[in-house]
């Protein structure tokens, strides 16, 4: 086969580090603008953007190529400087070390993107470790709780 072809959603999870509420409303939709820039430019477009005060969600399709791992890494990096340039109150903000990426069903798109439109509703029932534990179980995912969080 003489092409490479690939399209893999991704439901990419990842809270900022002890779960600080920093990701503060006056910032979160031009956080989420900077991310959906950064994800282009990985060639892997963000499809959706969501989240609260202490965690974001993005649905993207990723690139084939490049690895998770460097979209996780240059996602993370990139947000966290532009952050820290947003103000004082920002200086000290950071993304926890790990991360949660899913596979999506492409007929299923469209429920994960709902899903992360309405986080905020979503969350006044449910703290964001039971929404994790939730997909990790969802997901057949062995974790070891001591080590999810930081």
């Amino acid at each position: 086969m003489p092409q490479s072809l690939a399209y893999n959603y991704i439901h990419f999870v990842t809270s900022t580090k002890n779960r600080q509420n920093l990701i503060l409303p006056h910032i979160q939709d031009k956080l989420y603008g900077y991310i959906g820039g950064i994800c282009k430019t990985l060639e892997s477009p963000a499809l959706q953007i969501g989240g609260i005060e202490d965690h974001i969600h993005i649905l993207t399709v990723l690139s084939k190529k490049i690895s998770l791992v460097t979209f996780a890494e240059e996602v993370k990096k990139g947000s966290s400087k532009w952050m820290k340039l947003q103000g004082e109150e920002f200086e000290n903000f950071y993304w926890q070390g790990g991360y949660g990426a899913f596979s999506v069903n492409p007929k299923e798109t469209e429920i994960v993107k709902r899903y992360i439109q309405n986080q905020k509703e979503h969350h006044s029932k449910k703290t964001f470790q039971d929404e994790y534990r939730a997909f990790l179980e969802q997901y057949n995912v062995p974790y070891d709780e001591r080590y999810v969080w930081d």
